[in-house]
């Protein structure tokens, strides 16, 4: 389906404070001068071997010159990060893949059929692929190069992804079970239904969790099951966030209690906060490329789905904050779904587990567990991050090829 046609973006969302950040960022740095100069200010010690060699630059300059050169390179940040940031909202909008057939629908929820994109994938065997809720599902299929479904449905299996859609009535109701059990277990009867064949299951970050609790629900009816970034141990590697979760906690709760839902922008903010400097870092980049280069084409095609975002249901945001982040829920054993508590180690299918190596979304120590709870599990580390390992320009090589040879040895 074809972008509608759309004002100027507005975005990178919520712009307001993606601004407000990078200028305090750079205030900062002119305000942390007369400490460096004395010796008061603190380091990171991960830092000091660096904050040695940048001691020892600074005593071969004046103070006037250094301070010189440290407004000019501030400024030059500001400058790229606005820059790119133009050039970003002024990006002609690429046209979406055209979207294949829904085979099945409840509420907002649909099921698509990825079989329909290649000749004789309508007759290959079935993955019903799992999405988070947070963002759309089309970073699967990004563009005509970057598609993790359409690579797999080109080797002769028949991807079904499970769109979720945007919260309507009904749904803004819904916690994690109305999800799983609903519209998430009626998919997965009518691709049993549709195609005559058990399925694999392919789950992407918290889809992948999603994907457990299905499996957990329906033994001995999954052919195997792939788990891609998949949050397992929520404190592991969030030491560093947890306090802040807890601090603002009180404020979220109010905002999903007046809303009904967490909405896009703080979603957006949240993530921003796990990797300070990665939203100026990506767009001063920008501003290096090549306009119409097929690397920025890329780079608008990953940021207009960024910005596309959905909201959060409150029951659901409920769960996932407070539950599995704060209280850790699924690796304590005590997340339960219709009653029954999610086991890993009770899933008897093969199993894969996919992690990226430089995930801040998903650490590594949150999702790697599941490989050692998994009976029969095998894990598999990329070099990438949370979003590059399934639509970055190395994703053919690092994922779709080797998850694609995986599925031809494991299903049967």
């Amino acid at each position: 389906m074809n972008r509608e046609a759309h004002p100027r973006r507005t975005g990178p969302q919520p712009l307001a404070l993606h601004l407000a950040a990078e200028i305090l960022a750079l205030m900062s740095s002119m305000a942390a001068l007369p400490l460096l100069r004395n010796g008061s200010l603190s380091w990171n010690p991960n830092l000091q071997p660096l904050a040695t060699e940048l001691m020892e630059r600074i005593a071969q300059t004046t103070p006037d010159a250094f301070t010189g050169v440290l407004r000019a390179e501030a400024q030059a940040r500001f400058n790229a990060f606005t820059h790119g940031i133009h050039l970003y909202q002024k990006s002609p909008r690429s046209e979406r893949l055209k979207e294949p057939p829904v085979v099945w629908q409840s509420g907002v929820a649909k099921l698509l059929d990825f079989g329909a994109t290649h000749e004789n994938a309508a007759e290959g065997s079935p993955i019903l692929v799992v999405p988070s809720l947070i963002n759309r599902g089309y970073v699967l299929d990004l563009t005509d190069k970057l598609s993790l479904l359409r690579d797999l449905a080109k080797r002769g299996f028949r991807p079904m992804l499970m769109d979720w859609g945007h919260p309507g009535e009904v749904e803004r109701a819904f916690a994690l079970e109305d999800y799983i059990t609903g519209p998430l277990q009626g998919a997965f009867n009518q691709v049993q239904e549709i195609s005559g064949r058990d399925p694999a299951l392919l789950g992407y970050c918290m889809g992948g969790t999603l994907a457990l609790a299905l499996a957990s629900r329906n033994p001995g009816q999954i052919s195997a099951m792939a788990l891609l970034a998949t949050p397992w141990d929520f404190q592991a590697g969030q030491e560093g966030h947890l306090p802040a979760l807890a601090a603002m906690a009180p404020g979220l709760e109010a905002v999903i209690h007046a809303l009904g839902v967490l909405p896009t922008d703080i979603l957006q903010a949240m993530f921003a906060g796990l990797n300070p400097g990665g939203v100026s870092a990506k767009y001063r980049g920008l501003a290096g490329l090549k306009p119409g280069s097929a690397k920025a084409r890329d780079f608008v095609a990953l940021e207009d789905w960024l910005n596309d975002g959905v909201p959060l249901a409150g029951p659901v945001a409920r769960e996932c904050l407070f539950d599995w982040y704060l209280a850790n829920t699924p690796a304590k054993r005590k997340w339960k779904v219709a009653g029954e508590v999610v086991d890993p180690a009770k899933t008897e299918t093969a199993a894969l587990v996919v992690v990226p190596s430089s995930d801040y979304i998903v650490p590594p120590e949150s999702a790697k567990p599941l490989a050692g709870l998994l009976p029969h599990a095998r894990l598999k580390t990329v070099k990438a991050g949370h979003i590059g390992m399934v639509a970055g320009g190395r994703a053919r090589s690092i994922l779709y090829t080797p998850l694609g040879k995986w599925f031809e040895e494991t299903i049967t």
